[in-house]
């Protein structure tokens, strides 16, 4: 055979690369929906439904489980946020400070609250303080102490948070407020830190969900039937009626809270993007 008859006959062609996409893709769902379907075969639904599902059980926990474990559960948390928010940024400005004990005492506080387990820092905070300080009592009461717990977990990160935000200002915002006359100090409140929020709202939202879920820890702090968060107030059902139902409705009353907030942080992350672009 020559070259040229060679060359005349038709080559064989194999998929092209958005072929082998397409294929691969179409595998995964197959996959995805065979495993679906063996867990939907396999799981036995009669006693999940005994277990979880009892609708008389779930009544009994209207409208307490949102008049009272919910409501407590949104009052730790904006309590906690608030702190954290404050703190954090006292935490931020001192890690930004040209003096240098005040980025050190920043730095080592960063690190150990963000190292620790949330669950420790409860239990300092209702076992170490009144140890540590006789006779003081927290402002507020547990309030006080989960606002005071959730507070100094929540610091740590979002010190890091504000401190990055501040940095992302561009530096020629300080130098015009500066050739304007602003102090350093006013400055920083008027032009910079405002600037710096509208970058940081996101992930200063995400960790509000974080909050959230967190505040399932005062229970540690040993609260009264009035103070129990979400679940407390399922445990303790569940543990009185023998059936995991309660914990199943407390689990759902936190979704309608997360559902929506992460719906939130992903509007204003999409918003970001776009005023980036």
């Amino acid at each position: 055979m020559t070259a040229t008859d060679a060359q005349l006959q038709p080559r064989k062609k194999g998929l092209s690369r958005r072929q082998k996409r397409s294929l691969s893709r179409g595998i995964q769902y197959v996959l995805f929906v065979a495993v679906v379907i063996a867990f939907a075969v396999s799981a036995d639904w009669g006693r999940l439904k005994n277990q979880f599902a009892q609708a008389d059980i779930a009544d009994q926990m209207f409208p307490d489980v949102i008049t009272l474990a919910l409501k407590n559960t949104v009052l730790y948390t904006l309590s906690g946020f608030v702190v954290g928010l404050v703190l954090g940024m006292v935490i931020a400005l001192m890690r930004l400070s040209s003096v240098g004990p005040y980025r050190w005492f920043a730095g080592v506080y960063i690190e150990i609250f963000r190292g620790l387990p949330a669950l420790l820092i409860f239990i300092f905070i209702g076992v170490a303080v009144p140890l540590a300080f006789p006779g003081t009592e927290i402002i507020g009461g547990t309030y006080g102490k989960v606002a005071l717990a959730l507070g100094l977990v929540a610091a740590a990160y979002m010190a890091e948070t504000i401190r990055a935000g501040i940095q992302a200002v561009p530096k020629g915002q300080l130098e015009a407020a500066r050739s304007l006359g602003f102090s350093p100090a006013r400055a920083m409140v008027s032009i910079i830190i405002p600037q710096a929020f509208r970058i940081i709202l996101p992930p200063l939202t995400n960790e509000l969900v974080l909050l959230f879920k967190d505040s399932s820890l005062v229970l540690f702090l040993g609260v009264t039937l009035e103070e129990r968060e979400l679940s407390k107030y399922g445990r303790d059902l569940a543990s009185t009626t023998a059936n995991s139902t309660p914990i199943l409705v407390a689990g759902l009353c936190y979704l309608l809270v997360t559902i929506p907030l992460g719906f939130v942080v992903r509007r204003m992350e999409a918003k970001a993007q776009e005023a980036v672009k």
